[in-house]
This record gives structure tokens, sequence and C-alpha cells, in this order.
């Protein structure tokens, strides 16, 4: 089996800490398939304060982070990099294109992926020149990309092979999977829950008319909340 190598680089790395022990990623690196190392940018940080962040240049609210500590902690990952393997190195930025299902499968097959996770004003230009990948999970902005790296850490890890049970069926008929529409309505036990019924095919024991009920409900709720994908 395949096994995923994630560096997560942080000014905040105790955040990290819930994510590694309480989740998919957990039982991943558990089973031998995952391995995940967090990394305190400020072990590279410059001087006797291991400074991570200054001014920027023409004024302007809010801190940068500097150059120095990003490129000698991204060039130590690299350099302990299994031979033959060329990481992936994901810069987390609202500015960056926006994360996708294919992105997530891109990455669980890269070998071994590298987040370096933004802070303060975010990163001087210059750093961008590390990164292979620059994504964004949203529209939004946040204080730092530690909750952005571990999203897309997430979304790689459960795909890959043996993280999850079921095998490739387990994702094939997800949201974004093999159609790339969202995924039709699920039920499960009471049939009936304050006079909201399963839907009676559900119960029909019909899989033809089952599956074509779930390819109408799919086309109907993508169309409904995500015309984008329709």
């Amino acid at each position: 089996m395949s096994t995923l190598k994630i560096d997560l680089i942080s000014v905040q790395p105790g955040m990290f800490s819930g994510f590694l022990t309480e989740s998919i990623v957990a039982r991943a690196v558990k089973k031998g398939l995952c391995e995940v190392n967090v990394v305190d940018l400020r072990d590279f940080g410059v001087g006797r304060w291991r400074k991570t962040d200054e001014r920027p240049y023409g004024g302007g609210p809010g801190m940068l982070m500097r150059c120095e500590p990003w490129f000698a902690a991204v060039e130590s990952r690299l350099a302990a990099a299994t031979e033959g393997v060329r990481p992936r190195v994901v810069m987390t930025s609202p500015a960056g294109r926006p994360f996708t299902q294919a992105d997530a499968r891109s990455l669980a097959a890269a070998g071994h992926v590298v987040f370096m996770c933004g802070h303060y004003e975010g990163f001087d230009a210059r750093i961008e020149t590390l990164a292979t990948d620059i994504f964004s999970v949203g529209d939004f902005v946040m204080t730092g990309g530690e909750i952005a790296a571990a999203a897309m850490a997430d979304a790689a890890v459960r795909l890959v092979p043996g993280v999850l049970g079921g095998g490739a069926a387990a994702t094939a008929e997800e949201s974004f999977g093999r159609g790339g529409m969202l995924e039709a309505p699920q039920y499960t036990q009471p049939p009936d829950f304050r006079g909201m019924k399963v839907p009676e095919v559900l119960l029909s024991g019909d899989h033809a008319k089952i599956e074509a009920w779930r390819a109408a409900e799919s086309r109907r709720l993508t169309a409904q909340r995500r015309p984008d994908l329709a």
C-alpha cells in the first residue's frame, strides 16, 4: 500500500494537536498509510528572538512573514524527501486557486506534500517561489493557514487507498466524485421521524429504481445548490 508523507509548517504548531489525534488522519497514521510531521517555523527564525515576521516595505497594516525562515524550513523538508519523490509544496492563501476534490486526489497520489501555513498579513511575495501550488479553501480570510492546511490534508489522506473502509467505492459516488455532482440525499433508521418519511423507493429493494432515483436526486440537488457544477 502507498504511504503519503505530510509536513505541516506553521508558527502555531499546537493547532494541529486535535487534528492529529482525533481524526481519520490519526487512523491513517496508525495504519502506516500516512506520516505527518508538524514543523515549528520559529525553529528557523531569524536572530536571538527567532523572528519570522517584519513590517512591510511601503507601509501598511500588520506584519509580513519573512523569507529566511520559510526558505530554510521548506528546504529542510525537501532535503528529507524520499529519493525519487518530488514533494508538492502547498501554500495556503486567500489569493490562491480554489481547492477542489480533483486537487485532493492529486495530493493523495503525490507521495509527499509540504503545507506552508500563512499567518499575520501573509507572505513576502518572494516566498511564493517555493510553492508548487497556491490554494484557497474559500473566498474569505482567516487569521492563519492552519485550518485550511488541515482541511486539505484531511481531504487528501482519506483518498489514500486503505484509509477508508469499502475501497474505491467509498468515495466514488460521494459529492464531486465520479460524476462531479453533489451526492443524492441519504437516509437511515427510523423510516418515519416526526412525519418525515424515507422515500419509498429506497425501501423497495429494487436496485435499478434506487440507482435511477439517486441519479435524478443528484442532478436536482446540484442544480439547486451548485448550478456551477451542473
